[in-house]
């Protein structure tokens, strides 16, 4: 089984595995709360808020920033 998208890919964008794992998480609290989806996701994953968050950071639509 392949995961997508691949971390890599996800560490190019966040410079590194903290500043990624804060702002998924950040952003998937955003989508609980009631926040919409940045991103068209497949029907399987729309009740996965951290799968959407993921894909929102590959897609380049949420900004991480270092503290």
């Amino acid at each position: 089984m392949m995961i997508e998208p691949d971390i890599r890919d996800l560490m190019d964008r966040a410079g590194s595995r903290y500043a990624l794992v804060v702002a998924t998480a950040r952003r998937a609290r955003m989508l609980v709360d009631g926040d919409t989806p940045r991103v068209e996701l497949p029907f399987a994953a729309t009740d996965k808020p951290v799968t959407a968050a993921v894909n929102e950071i590959y897609a380049d639509k949420v900004e991480i920033r270092a503290l």
